[in-house]
């Protein structure tokens, strides 16, 4: 591989900070971004931007190497949250740190640093990408237990082309060991969870700040109103927590646990028990597919699908349907299948492309 001018996306945790070692290791001229990407009722209370940039300055102290600061809020506002707000609205829940993907980090950071003249981009995802000579083929990491294929995979063949990730090959433990050995500070930094802009703050009240929830039945799936919801905007499929409906009469000790959202009566479902079936779903309509490296029609069998992020490759088939929708069918029924999440589709290490649940079948 020929020498190149690299610029990596400098988060200020150590996974970035490693890959813009590595790079810089194999001799390429390596500068770095940080990007700030949310600043509407920023604060050091709730996000944690602050701090890592101060970590990102450190990080390139040490490494002897060029860092720019760069505020990409006003794309992500437009292209990310305002997406994130709608399907809320919609009683979906959306991921918009698979948006926050496509348009930010591998679009406006990318054309930022081509600007810069910049030959390809870095990040410190787990992930690898696998150039066929033909097309470009995005694989998942190394590390199962880190592997970020299912953020990547709306990613296309020219932002995969500029793209390189040096943690593919690794797992945490070394990556975390290079750091220390190193003595970069972030050796031992926690890994960043959740969306920034959220933080450590309640999610229901961040969301009652730009949605208007009325009130309404929680009802079980006998239509027996059980209590009172704040918002069906506030919960998603599946969820256990915050139901507050302890205590009901005649009822066994189980947990209850969200099976459904009825925007058109305003009620939401809850149903006993972890294994209840209403949980439950063998097949799932999946729409707006996108492919990495090719484009897919009629069925496809044999392959996996992953409907949250830490999930295990599930094995199903897809079916094509109309207007661009897929049919996804399981081998074993899939628990609490949640619209507006993505349905990302796999050849075993190879990541094929993805979709957004739009509705369950029973």
């Amino acid at each position: 591989m020929s020498l190149k001018h690299i610029v990596v996306g400098l988060s200020g945790g150590v996974d970035s900070a490693v890959a813009a070692h590595l790079l810089q290791s194999a001799g390429h001229k390596v500068d770095a971004i940080f990007m700030k990407n949310w600043e509407e009722d920023d604060d050091e209370q709730y996000c944690a931007a602050s701090q890592d940039l101060q970590d990102a300055e450190k990080i390139c102290e040490k490494l002897n190497i060029s860092l720019r600061t760069v505020n990409f809020s006003s794309e992500y506002w437009d292209y990310v949250f305002e997406y994130f707000l709608a399907e809320h609205r919609a009683g979906r829940t959306p991921n918009p740190d698979i948006l926050c993907n496509t348009e930010i980090k591998f679009k406006a950071f990318l054309e930022f640093a081509t600007e810069l003249g910049a030959e390809k981009i870095a990040t410190g995802h787990y992930a690898r990408c696998q150039n066929t000579q033909t097309y470009y083929q995005l694989m998942t990491g190394l590390d199962a237990n880190k592997d970020q294929s299912y953020f990547l995979h709306g990613l296309n063949q020219a932002q995969l082309s500029k793209s390189l990730f040096p943690l593919g090959e690794l797992d945490k433990a070394q990556v975390r060991q290079v750091a220390q050995e190193l003595n970069l500070h972030v050796h031992n930094k926690k890994d960043s969870t959740g969306i920034c802009f959220i933080g450590e703050r309640k999610f229901s009240d961040f969301l009652k700040k730009y949605i208007h929830n009325n009130q309404g039945d929680i009802i079980d799936t006998e239509g027996n109103i059980l209590g009172t919801h704040q918002g069906i905007t506030f919960f998603t499929i599946g969820q256990r927590q915050g139901l507050g409906i302890g205590g009901i009469a005649d009822a066994n000790e189980q947990p209850w646990y969200v099976v459904d959202k009825r925007l058109d009566t305003n009620e939401l479902v809850v149903a006993q028990g972890t294994d209840h079936p209403a949980l439950f779903n063998k097949s799932l309509i999946v729409e707006k597919m996108h492919w990495i490296d090719a484009e897919y029609s009629g069925s496809i069998k044999h392959i996996q699908a992953k409907i949250r992020y830490r999930q295990s490759h599930q094995e199903c088939d897809a079916i094509e349907l109309e207007d661009g929708q897929w049919q996804l069918n399981f081998t074993h029924a899939q628990r609490a299948v949640t619209p507006g999440q993505y349905a990302v589709l796999y050849d075993r290490e190879h990541c094929l492309g993805g979709g957004i649940i739009s509705h369950r079948i029973n």
